[in-house]
């Protein structure tokens, strides 16, 4: 194992903020440049430390604070960043108390120990951890996605932790679990399937000498805490998981509103909380929206809302968890007692709209208000409302909040306007930032392509599908089974809205990676999948890069040109794609990274276009129909105030 970690070219570039051919040039024109360490004459790879001197030295690398310094030299030398900070995380613990790391120290953290020592000097144990934590779940290309400190405090305060023992089933590297330590738990216990990330979590809560464990393991399959009751459960479950246990938990005493549908593993999780919540004690979910409504989980979302289990379901604002474009959904739960009343009435919030700072304490204080009358009548025009349950229990038991919201009152119009005009004024705002920053290329050389049918025989990829409906079925899934991603999906840029209900021909899962292209459109599309859980729907293309060959979003990037959207379509003036004659640019992999990160970014700066447009569009409207019925007035202009009709 390497004693000094590495850094490519394209890296390098990225470290002094320069395009990749500026790397190039001082390889050429200065002889002191570090010459290589690894890697290959056509992806070569330098000491990190040499070439961070370098650039010191020239005047082209800041000084860093050694937190910053500590954390690129700690990611640089693992594949694993989550396991490095980890084992940083136990060296900072065995100093705070006193004893001797061992020998237990890797040979990649041997160099950075004079940095880490720095860092504890200078902040403490906790504070140090906490500066690389930051740093660690900071977003990012590549970064795993952890619940915000805003949205897991909003969550602890819902579920009341303060002054209990507090349960994470799905800990993560601890996110909710560090918000109900800030909210007053007592104790602190959670169960985390990847090892590194619950090693993160419960590092962080024994270095502040927090009573609780974080165990390794599936929450679902093998229960840490079989039979054990919290005072309260908070919980960001994973979504859409296909293969989550249904079979051999098909009679598991956990599900104590009935038996879960295969097709409804976050309903699993929220049976899991109850029961691991004791009588009167609170869980709050994160869930995504189609939970509400799916018709396979519509008789358990029944049994929780007879039985008094589920109180309130709340539609957050859109990314108000990152990674998830669409408004998620809190569902707050409350063990109810076998013998208890059922309650007359439910709470749904429709906070959709605006940002999740500025809504959370309406949020908590309709929650609060509501808990302290559950039978009063809630309803805030546009926002929320206390639904009868016996109008909850119809045909559907949708309980999706936007849905059984009152009729929008005038002045409910002019806060929504608000609301749109700020959204629309913050997403313009950022297209500075995302528009995409390029330059010519140096030689102006384009280089060999290769079509895709090749790249497929070569290794590089496999092509999967289309895929084709069963004989007779011309309509998308609509109801039941797992999501589908749909042609519109992709086109649209969002997640999978179908639902597979035996009528595809074949089912594929969706992985992590995999570039997803329209047989039929108006216009060639490539989608880099970011989640898995999803099937491939119809009339789909399915490409799965080889990663050791071949970058995901520097596919997809090269696919979507008008040159191939030429190349690919079986007549001229068709819309109908072969994609296996899409032609790629032939690359060595650190390039294709380095021009896959600048697809990524144009595809963020399409879909915040794609967002202005709708939100121009839904002004629009909001503001005609405000006028039109005279609840909105035109703000005259300051020199129109002083001028009188002609005649006065």
């Amino acid at each position: 194992m390497q004693e000094t970690p590495t850094i490519t070219a394209a890296e390098i570039a990225r470290l002094a903020g320069v395009g990749r051919a500026a790397v190039s040039n001082w390889r050429k024109r200065h002889a002191d440049f570090p010459a290589p360490v690894a890697g290959t004459p056509a992806s070569p790879e330098f000491d990190l430390t040499q070439v961070e001197q370098w650039l010191h030295t020239q005047g082209k690398l800041p000084e860093l604070a050694t937190a910053d310094r500590l954390w690129r030299h700690l990611a640089a030398a693992s594949a694993s960043p989550a396991s490095a900070l980890a084992a940083v995380g136990a060296l900072l613990l065995a100093r705070q108390r006193g004893q001797r790391p061992g020998r237990s120290i890797g040979p990649q953290l041997k160099p950075l120990l004079p940095d880490i020592d720095a860092l504890a000097a200078e902040l403490g144990a906790q504070q140090a951890f906490d500066e690389l934590w930051q740093r660690f779940s900071a977003p990012g290309p590549g970064r795993l996605f952890a619940t915000p400190d805003d949205l897991a405090d909003l969550m602890a305060a819902l579920a009341d932790v303060g002054g209990g023992a507090v349960l994470d089933p799905a800990a993560g590297s601890g996110a909710t679990l560090r918000a109900a330590v800030r909210a007053g738990c007592t104790s602190a216990y959670g169960q985390e399937l990847d090892a590194d990330l619950g090693r993160l979590a419960g590092l962080w809560l024994a270095l502040r000498d927090v009573p609780g464990e974080v165990c390794i393991g599936d929450s679902l399959r093998d229960d840490a805490f079989p039979g054990r009751a919290f005072d309260a459960v908070v919980c960001h479950p994973p979504f859409g998981a296909t293969n989550w246990g249904d079979e051999e938990l098909g009679h598991d005493p956990r599900w104590i509103v009935g038996t879960t549908p295969r097709t409804e593993p976050e309903l699993a999780w929220v049976q899991h909380a109850l029961a691991h919540l004791r009588v009167g004690g609170h869980a709050v979910l994160l869930m995504p929206p189609t939970v509400a409504s799916r018709r396979a989980g519509k008789r358990i979302r029944a049994e929780l809302l007879r039985r008094g289990h589920l109180r309130a379901v709340i539609a957050l604002p859109a990314r108000a968890a990152t990674g998830h474009g669409v408004p998620l959904h809190l569902w707050v739960l409350r063990r109810a007692a076998a013998d208890a009343p059922p309650p007359a009435r439910a709470l749904l919030v429709d906070a959709a709209g605006g940002d999740l700072a500025e809504t959370a304490p309406r949020i908590l204080q309709t929650w609060r208000a509501f808990l302290a009358a559950p039978d009063a009548e809630v309803a805030e025009a546009g926002f929320a409302r206390a639904v009868p349950v016996i109008e909850l229990l119809d045909e559907e038991v949708d309980l999706t909040p936007a849905r059984r919201q009152p009729a929008v009152a005038g002045q409910a119009t002019g806060e929504h306007l608000v609301r749109t005009r700020e959204r629309l004024a913050a997403v313009v705002g950022d297209l500075s930032t995302l528009m995409p920053q390029v330059t010519p290329a140096p030689d102006g050389h384009e280089g060999e392509f290769l079509t895709v049918g090749e790249l497929a025989r070569a290794g590089a990829l496999q092509v999967i599908g289309p895929v084709r409906a069963l004989a007779g079925e011309d309509a998308e899934p609509s109801a039941g089974g797992p999501p589908v991603l749909t042609v519109q999906d992709v086109l649209n840029g969002e997640e999978a809205s179908g639902r597979g209900d035996g009528r595809l021909g074949q089912e594929i899962a969706l992985a992590v990676g995999d570039v997803v292209v329209p047989m039929i459109a108006r216009q060639l599309t490539a989608r880099v999948v970011s989640a898995e859980g999803a099937l491939l729907g119809r009339n789909l293309y399915l490409l799965r890069p080889n990663p050791a060959a071949l970058d995901s979003w520097f596919l997809a990037g090269q696919l979507r040109t008008s040159a191939n959207e030429r190349q690919a379509s079986s007549l001229s003036g068709t819309l109908r794609f072969d994609v296996r004659r899409a032609q790629v640019r032939r690359l060595a992999l650190e390039e294709q990274r380095a021009h896959g990160e600048a697809f990524r970014r144009l595809d963020a700066f399409e879909s915040a276009i794609r967002q202005a447009a709708s939100l121009g569009a839904e002004l629009a409207q909001l503001t005609a129909d405000g006028l039109a019925r005279g609840s909105l007035a035109p703000t005259l202009r300051r020199q129109d105030q002083h001028e009188s009709p002609k005649g006065q």
